[in-house]
């Protein structure tokens, strides 16, 4: 068995742009930038960031259009797929390889840096609430919804 699955967490390096396929659904399109420290042969501290293309379809699309932007941290879940096509201008094949999302989960928002459109009301640390594709049930995830205040009291659990 193969496995082709992409983790990530960092930062959106510019605002998520949101197209309509022939067939009406959504996609959106954005860049997240990881970083690592490493020592080098020298014992200084080193940093290397990498940029990401990833790209959402449907539903979680539009979520993620109407409440990420430029700076926002997000965990990305997903699968890589390299594409190929030929340049109309000079021939040339191009490449480009790219995070298919299948979940995506907003990160903690930056104090200050967030509008009352992002406010989800209850202050639970920040956080927006986690988009999974597969079990979206069809709810919307907008301001009008009200999450539980109350902890989660772990003797509740199951297992």
């Amino acid at each position: 068995m193969y496995i082709n699955k992409a983790m990530l967490f960092g930062n959106l390096t510019r605002d998520p742009e949101l197209r309509a396929l022939p067939s009406g659904m959504n996609v959106v399109n954005f860049s997240v930038a990881t970083n690592r420290v490493f020592k080098d042969r020298d014992g200084k501290n080193q940093e290397q960031t990498d940029f990401h293309n990833v790209v959402v379809f449907g539903r979680q699309a539009d979520t993620v259009n109407q409440y990420l932007k430029k700076g926002s941290s997000v965990f990305v879940e997903g699968r890589m797929q390299t594409r190929s096509w030929d340049d109309k201008k000079t021939g040339e094949k191009k490449y480009r390889t790219e995070v298919i999302a299948d979940r995506v989960q907003f990160g903690p928002r930056g104090s200050g840096s967030g509008s009352g459109a992002h406010s989800n009301g209850g202050g639970q640390g920040g956080e927006m609430p986690s988009m999974d594709e597969d079990t979206s049930g069809g709810h919307s995830a907008g301001p009008g919804i009200d999450y539980p205040k109350e902890d989660i009291n772990p003797d509740d659990i199951p297992f």
